[in-house]
């Protein structure tokens, strides 16, 4: 996978290239210290991959992503957290916090190797086969797959596909995350941000920007946190926070 480093710090260029070169899927072909370098650059090369700072001169990351064709995958890296949940908004595949940890590197590499290869591959669209009270039947990959509801701890958006997290495996499927909501309990599902929904039965814990189940922290976005509170509290309760 092609990828291209975007930093206006030469310190964290060169940190980010040490962390990636023992990476054996992952082919740097380009580092720069801004949006104008990369994108010409991109406007003649292959990137399928990018390593994105947010706060840079002059335009930012983010800013910069909203141009970015869906073929390209991002992956922001930034010194500021409270970038996180824009970041999503904008389908980022993840998220990482300077100082990077290479264990978090890879973690984030892996996401997007999963996605990259769907797309190479041009997987056959899922489709919802049926839903009964306490299930779904989804095709995906050419299987059926029965699953049941209480077994669903959450559901990860990633552009044009889905990925189900089923208990302790996951299933993913070439459907937008609007589409397989409509299929879902309303009152025990719950979408938190553009790219998540969440099983509120596998909730453990919350505070205003994310939620917690088991080692996952899944991101609240701003414009979902009062729908979120009302479903999950109550509208009386969630009034009161």
């Amino acid at each position: 996978m092609n990828c291209i480093i975007v930093d206006d710090e030469p310190l964290a260029r060169e940190g980010m290239l040490l962390l990636i070169q023992d990476i054996p899927e992952i082919n740097v072909i380009g580092s720069f210290n801004g949006v104008n370098k990369a994108r010409e650059f991109m406007n003649n090369n292959t990137v399928d991959l990018i390593f994105l700072d947010i706060q840079m001169p002059g335009v930012n990351g983010l800013e910069f992503a909203q141009t970015i064709t869906d073929e390209t995958l991002i992956i922001f890296t930034t010194a500021y957290s409270q970038y996180a949940l824009k970041s999503y908004e904008v389908d980022a595949i993840d998220y990482l916090v300077k100082p990077i940890i290479k264990d978090r590197l890879e973690k984030a590499i892996k996401k997007a190797l999963v996605y990259h290869n769907l797309l190479a591959k041009g997987n056959d669209k899922g489709t919802i086969e049926s839903t009964e009270s306490d299930f779904i039947l989804i095709k995906s990959d050419r299987k059926y797959h029965k699953i049941l509801f209480k077994e669903i701890v959450y559901i990860e958006g990633l552009k044009d596909y889905a990925v189900m997290y089923v208990n302790d495996h996951k299933i993913i499927t070439a459907m937008n995350l609007k589409t397989i909501s409509q299929y879902l309990p309303e009152e025990t599902f719950i979408r938190v941000s553009k790219s998540y929904l969440v099983n509120s039965t596998h909730i453990d814990s919350f505070d205003n920007h994310t939620i917690y189940i088991k080692n996952t922290e899944i991101p609240i976005g701003e414009v979902y946190r009062k729908k979120f509170l009302d479903q999950y509290l109550g509208k009386n309760t969630s009034d009161k926070l």
